[in-house]
């Protein structure tokens, strides 16, 4: 195991160097950098890659995105399993960048050789759709690429919070800096995707707009493994999946024992848990006790060789109840994404509809119209992590200057206003509309300037700085330590739902608010006479019971109670044992 130092030998003496730190930051933000770059290069403009260069019709197309879209968001939770299990979560980096980049060659290739896509339509000719073969390169291509994320996703993060000791006064206020400048940096490498990429695609080529990100992930590969002298590595100690359903089928084996009078009496087995409590040992809740009769030692258990079937240990017990006190959380976390979504489908189509020139020669493009979600995330977290902390930290008195709980709240209000300002924007866009006689012509463009969504997409990017990095926050440091690449998992299924919940409301909408004479409050062609301004405050409402559920569950919520071992500057013997909840 490696425990964070370094054996070295220096004029004849053993002496140990501290591993991870700041120092490793660079390694590991160039992975992640070159990750979105791809990722978001990839997909911002995808859809006119399938039909203007593989030829496929619209819907095809669209399914193809959806299918691929889904897939990896799910494909994270394999990469958790398979880091905590049994590969550890650089070696599971390492081999998922290798697919992505063999996956992103691939693509790159069918974008640049003309054999492998079909040939360029001519004048108003039939353009021929790719053939079976070129489609099943396109298929490998982005099934690599879901597998490469997968492994990429939920393990970076946690990785690179891995390098601070929690355990070490020095750096028990690193983490949650950590955090901030991770979505910084990805937000960085976003923004430059859907500008510098996208126009390099449109205008230069998809060789050139491919080739830039798979060179980049190419680089990101060597500097990542390059740092590997320096990473703080956590070995994996087993599925801790299978821990969990060992301490669920004990409880459920022991259900008709009678409780214990006293905590202190349940099972304790340090040596057997030394391997799954490095960063500290879980101490008894009193929440979920059904969940103790795991840890009831009975005269059939061997306390020295337990049948972990039959007896776990406090820790253990702890791991599951942890998880499951996380689950209202996570699950308050998926309607935020689905309001956010609409910023890619309904928020684009108004923009779509509205005057878009900066000069007589240049318009922005509808799509790029996230630029502004972008920036305000990045401003209002750098404004967080550099001011907001410092005066919160007054009134608080904690490091990290207010709770992520409390973060996520301030997220959710904010997102609240989002949708709730878009409904009136939408009114004003379909008033001037009304106004000019353009209600009946869908392909007109309304005299109202783009700027007018401002602020919903400003609001949006606000929310995620506060809601986003909370959860964040919440899933790594609230997680057991043996599951922190499962937990980061958890934040992209949260992103998944969020997006196949918005899908099926405005499926649903759609159906139900189809009027006799052809009207929908989401028509399929016309948006100028539906009734967005309903959709938006729809949501707003969902959002609103959904922040009045947050509250309560975080006014429930029952931190994880850790018995940490502090470590002395010059020695890695524990000098010091505190008792402490992990929200100081």
């Amino acid at each position: 195991m490696n425990t964070g130092f370094e054996k070295m030998e220096k004029n004849g003496n053993l002496t140990r160097r501290k591993k991870g730190g700041l120092a490793t930051m660079p390694f590991i933000f160039a992975n992640e950098v070159t990750e979105k770059l791809a990722v978001v290069g990839f997909n911002a403009n995808m859809i006119s890659y399938l039909t203007t260069q593989l030829h496929m019709p619209l819907t095809k197309a669209a399914n193809t995105l959806t299918n691929f879209g889904g897939t990896s968001s799910l494909t994270p939770l394999l990469g958790a399993f398979i880091s905590d299990s049994f590969a550890g979560k650089f070696m599971t980096i390492t081999v998922a960048s290798i697919i992505y980049q063999i996956g992103m060659i691939s693509l790159t290739m069918s974008a640049v050789l003309p054999q492998l896509r079909p040939p360029p339509c001519k004048g108003e000719e039939v353009c021929q759709e790719a053939s079976s073969r070129q489609l099943a390169i396109l298929y490998v291509s982005l099934l690599l690429s879901a597998l490469g994320s997968g492994g990429i996703r939920p393990c970076v993060v946690a990785f690179g919070a891995d390098q601070f000791d929690e355990s070490d006064p020095n750096q028990k206020t690193r983490t949650w800096t950590y955090f901030n400048w991770y979505y910084f940096v990805m937000g960085t490498a976003i923004l430059v995707a859907v500008t510098v990429l996208v126009y390099i695609q449109d205008n230069v080529g998809w060789g050139w707009g491919l080739g830039i990100p798979t060179l980049a992930m190419f680089i990101s590969i060597i500097a990542f493994i390059g740092g590997y002298p320096l990473y703080r590595n956590l070995n994996p100690e087993g599925s801790p999946f299978t821990r969990l359903v060992k301490v669920g089928v004990a409880a459920f084996r022991k259900r008709k024992i009678p409780k214990v009078p006293n905590s202190t009496l349940l099972y304790q087995n340090d040596e057997l848990d030394a391997s799954i409590t490095l960063g500290g040992k879980l101490l008894h809740s009193d929440q979920l006790k059904f969940l103790d009769k795991a840890a009831i030692v009975t005269e059939e258990d061997n306390t020295k060789t337990p049948d972990l079937w039959r007896l776990s240990t406090v820790h253990r017990v702890e791991e599951l109840k942890s998880i499951i006190r996380m689950g209202p959380i996570w699950a308050s976390g998926i309607l935020l994404i689905t309001a956010y979504a609409q910023q890619g489908t309904f928020s684009l189509q108004q923009a779509k509809t509205m005057n878009r020139h900066l000069t007589k020669s240049f318009e922005i493009p509808a799509g790029s119209m996230s630029v502004f979600t972008i920036l305000t995330m990045l401003f209002t977290t750098a404004l967080y992590d550099r001011v907001l902390i410092r005066v919160a930290r007054r009134f608080t008195g904690l490091d990290r200057g207010i709770t992520f709980l409390h973060r996520m709240g301030i997220g959710f209000v904010i997102s609240l206003f989002a949708t709730f300002v878009a409904g009136f924007v939408e009114m004003k866009r379909k008033k001037v509309a009304m106004e000019h006689g353009l209600i009946e012509h869908s392909s007109e463009i309304i005299p109202i300037s783009v700027f007018w969504l401002v602020p919903q997409y400003s609001l949006h990017g606000m929310a995620e700085a506060f809601m986003s990095i909370g959860h964040l926050e919440f899933f790594y440091d609230q997680a057991p330590e043996s599951m922190t690449s499962t937990a980061m998992a958890f934040f992209w299924t949260s992103i998944s739902l969020g997006n196949y919940i918005s899908t099926l409301l405005v499926t649903l909408v759609h159906k139900f608010t189809k009027g006799p004479n052809g009207t929908n409050w989401l028509p399929d062609n016309n948006l100028n006479k539906g009734k967005l301004e309903y959709f938006y405050w729809l949501i707003t409402l969902l959002q609103f019971i959904n922040l009045i559920y947050y509250l309560i569950c975080a006014k429930m919520y029952t931190y994880k109670q850790i018995q940490v071992h502090h470590k002395g500057e010059n020695s890695s013997e524990d000098n010091n044992i505190e008792l402490a909840s992990t929200t100081v």
